[in-house]
């Protein structure tokens, strides 16, 4: 059954008036930016303090770092949004409440969206990020030997695309955070069909997987598909995250169904009654609390304690 408070938090987004839904696709994707950014408030509730909280330049790349010691280990979050729309301040509550409760730094990127900047540049931001904190982020107060990487929806895409090219350079991440990971771009998983009515459907995520990715090709290769690599054993320990009511919860345990099978230490856990998007919500869904609060003793257990 459909949790009322998924019902209620939809009711917080502002709609498009006609106009724009009679607009070209890019007015229709201004308009969603503007509506999630102005939703903040009302969806994900206060901002709670912490000792840090700063913008930074991480090579090149804006983020904002969130930390309630020096020394800490460090999560590289990155935002969900179709890679089309979200930014730093979306995800804010959601990072503010992971370091709180993980004792972990979280660095939350700003990555280039499409359409302006198409596949493979949020990719490419992501690996800046982390060469930077390589190299350069002990000036920022952390502890850079300990690296996990995560992300929502196209954020979780890129965060497990972005694990396994680093398990191939040689340079493996500790561990990685998958919520509702984006994972088959040919949206060919029958929980499509079976939820897509609640929120996201197939026809919005086609549209975003063309918008990331415009060379349809390019869509088949690793970089893009996780389950098109050719091998998946030596990815980090994963924490994947999916929702009974959400069209991407087939694809997201395919994925974790196939880490497991090569030997990946994996927990897989479904939120009933929410659908996608519901982690960000900590105002008003309950689930969003505990689900962030998973991340962040996972995230504990695996590299603080």
């Amino acid at each position: 059954m459909l949790n009322p408070q998924v019902t209620a938090a939809a009711a917080l987004r502002r709609r498009p008036p006609a106009e724009v839904l009679a607009a070209e696709p890019y007015e229709q994707l201004k308009f969603a930016r503007r509506a999630m950014e102005e939703a903040v408030d009302a969806e994900c509730g206060p901002a709670l303090p912490l000792p840090v909280v700063v913008d930074v330049d991480a090579g090149g790349v804006p983020g904002r770092l969130y930390a309630t010691r020096t020394d800490a280990p460090v999560l590289v979050y990155l935002h969900g949004g179709g890679w089309c729309y979200g930014s730093v301040a979306t995800v804010d509550r959601v990072c503010r409440r992971i370091a709180d409760r993980s004792g972990c730094a979280v660095l939350s990127v700003e990555y280039r969206l499409a359409p302006e900047h198409v596949f493979p540049a949020a990719l490419e931001d992501v690996e800046t990020v982390l060469d930077f904190l390589r190299k350069d982020g002990a000036g920022l107060g952390v502890d850079v030997s300990r690296l996990a990487i995560g992300g929502d929806s196209a954020g979780g895409q890129l965060a497990t695309v972005v694990a396994r090219r680093q398990r191939d350079a040689g340079t493996p991440l500790d561990f990685q955070v998958l919520i509702y990971p984006a994972i088959d771009p040919l949206t060919s998983a029958e929980s499509y069909d079976e939820v897509g009515e609640y929120g996201l459907d197939r026809a919005g995520m086609r549209l975003a997987w063309e918008t990331y990715v415009p060379d349809p090709m390019l869509r088949l290769t690793p970089d893009v598909a996780p389950l098109a690599a050719a091998d998946l054993a030596g990815m980090p320990p994963t924490l994947i995250i999916t929702a009974e009511y959400d069209a991407l919860r087939d694809e997201g345990a395919d994925y974790a169904d196939a880490l497991t099978a090569v030997g990946v230490p994996v927990v897989h856990t479904r939120y009933m009654g929410v659908n996608h998007g519901f982690a960000r919500k900590l105002a008003v869904i309950d689930a969003a609390r505990a689900a962030t609060d998973q991340v962040a003793a996972a995230l504990r257990a695996a590299l603080c304690f």
